[in-house]
């Protein structure tokens, strides 16, 4: 096939292509120029600054306002000012420097007025207004550097007077508990008066002893197991009946009540002419003295053999002995009162019963309690409620872990537990020699090396594995020392005035008094004779 010349080729396609060349380049151009006005529209705009979240919840927080945080807030200074003085008028007046001290407290005013006006008309201080205020401010809180009011100084005094203060608070509160332990030791005069009248008509009325041996026939009820056996151990008369009262007005079944009460020579006739003359819905009720039991003697119970020690005597009676470094709530004689210890020797005071529930006579019953003679103590002798629910009340608060004995014996954290209402299976009691393990304890306290205070922890050492957690609405403490929940105070079963504001005393807790008086018939003769009201 024969070529075509030169002339005669066609040049339709390149010159196509060059145009479709000459097309993508012009727009790329335009897509370029197009992009370069956009980023001058970008940067053309103000810059707008974005506060993190943090910063406005702290502005919020501190009440402050930007002009306060600005490098040269007038209003910032004046405050800084104002906080400094402050501090300088309490150091200016304990140093007896009144005319320094009432400058600046009149200068504070003016800085204050000036940062009121500022606020009220929403313009931030000038200095113009301010300088004058400022000026005046500086130069005094120089004149009080100049008189060694500086920071360490300041600082150094405060500590002093703080170290004054606990001082003084200390030596107050130890008054306070020494005051309010005499208080609480005290015999009222209208329980010493009701005392004398109950003694005097017990002798003066033959009526009264008659009637006593007419409910002899009642005798079998206080050895019957089928009955319900509380015992209280107390001298006060008045306590004692309100415990009898309230437990029979809230039991329903009073006439299975059985009171066992133990008291001391002193008071057994004012007892027994009381608990004679008056009626608690057919609740029996039996009065013994101590002075009675025969095995009760000082080679028997370790006690009283201590009480012989002229070392014991000397610490309980004189309180001089140390001087002074026991506190005095140590030195009760109280903690050494056979009627205290009693409660140790329960099988010995009851040899024919079974089960009997102990009550303190500082406590209020406002349940049925026949309950509690059905718990299943699970082989346990003492069935307490338990009070560990704080670090307060667990062993290492109570007893002595510095010595061998107790630190080899006794886990320091294990569960306190109260006096006051408690089961106790006299069988498992004896079945376990409990009182053993109560002398043996006893005698090695000697010198007061293991506990110091009270029965509680002697308790807790011969009941150690042998107690049964109740439930806490059988027993609410707390009434005669602290706030005690509402709630709790109304499910209780049993109330206990624990602490040495007593129920029966002035400086026992107004609201509280009511839950114990109402078991009280201030109109009966004896209590209007001796001005019970």
């Amino acid at each position: 096939m024969r070529r075509r010349g030169v002339d005669f080729r066609r040049p339709v396609r390149r010159r196509l292509s060059n145009v479709v060349w000459w097309t993508i380049c012009g727009i790329a151009v335009l897509v370029f120029i197009v992009i370069l006005s956009k980023e001058g529209q970008i940067e053309s705009r103000p810059t707008i600054s974005r506060r993190p979240y943090w910063h406005d919840r702290i502005m919020e927080g501190l009440n402050i306002t930007d002009e306060m945080l600005s490098p040269n807030s007038v209003t910032r200074q004046l405050s800084d000012q104002i906080s400094l003085a402050k501090a300088f008028v309490v150091i200016a007046k304990e140093s007896n420097n009144l005319q320094l001290a009432w400058e600046l407290s009149a200068q504070i005013r003016n800085s204050q007025a000036l940062l009121s006006n500022a606020a009220t008309r929403r313009t931030p201080l000038t200095v113009g207004e301010s300088e004058t205020a400022v000026r005046d401010m500086a130069l005094l809180l120089y004149q009080a550097q100049q008189l060694h009011y500086d920071s360490a100084t300041m600082i150094m005094r405060l500590k002093a007077k703080i170290q004054a203060l606990e001082e003084q608070m200390s030596s107050v509160s130890e008054k306070s508990s020494k005051y309010g332990q005499i208080a609480a030791e005290e015999v009222p005069k209208s329980l010493y008066c009701l005392g004398v009248q109950m003694t005097t008509e017990w002798f003066g009325n033959p009526n009264l002893q008659r009637k006593l041996r007419e409910r002899k026939q009642l005798e079998a009820k206080l050895k019957d197991n089928s009955m319900y056996h509380f015992c209280v151990f107390s001298d006060n008369i008045l306590a004692s009946s309100v415990v009898v009262n309230s437990t029979a007005l809230n039991s329903k079944n009073p006439d299975k009540v059985v009171f066992h009460l133990v008291t001391d020579e002193i008071n057994y006739s004012a007892m027994k002419a009381w608990f004679t003359m008056n009626s608690f819905r057919g609740v029996t009720v039996e009065v013994q003295k101590f002075e009675d039991f025969k095995w009760l003697n000082a080679s028997y119970v370790p006690v009283l053999k201590q009480l012989q020690d002229s070392e014991t005597q000397s610490y309980y009676f004189s309180g001089h002995n140390d001087d002074g470094r026991t506190p005095i709530k140590f030195r009760n004689p109280k903690y050494l009162s056979i009627l205290n210890h009693l409660r140790f020797y329960l099988p010995e005071v009851f040899p024919a019963l079974k089960k009997v529930v102990f009550l303190d006579d500082d406590i209020v019953v406002q349940k049925d309690l026949s309950g509690l003679f059905s718990i299943d103590l699970n082989g346990n002798v003492n069935g307490a409620v338990e009070t560990c629910m704080e670090t307060f009340h667990r062993y290492h608060k109570y007893l002595n872990y510095s010595h061998p004995l107790i630190r080899a014996h006794f886990d320091p954290d294990a569960c306190g537990w109260a006096f006051g209402m408690n089961v106790f299976d006299l069988v498992e009691w004896r079945k376990r020699n409990v009182t053993g393990i109560y002398h043996y304890w006893q005698e090695r306290n000697v010198d007061r090396s293991l506990w110091k205070l009270g029965t509680l922890p002697p308790g807790l050492l011969t009941f150690y594995g042998l107690t049964e957690a109740l439930d806490p609405s059988w027993h609410v403490l707390g009434l005669g020392y602290t706030n005690v929940d509402s709630q709790l105070i109304e499910k209780g079963a049993v109330l206990h005035f624990n602490g040495n504001s007593k129920p029966w005393l002035k400086i026992g807790i107004e609201k509280y008094k009511p839950l114990w008086e109402k078991y009280v018939d201030y109109s009966h003769p004896l209590l209007q004779q001796c001005n019970f009201h």
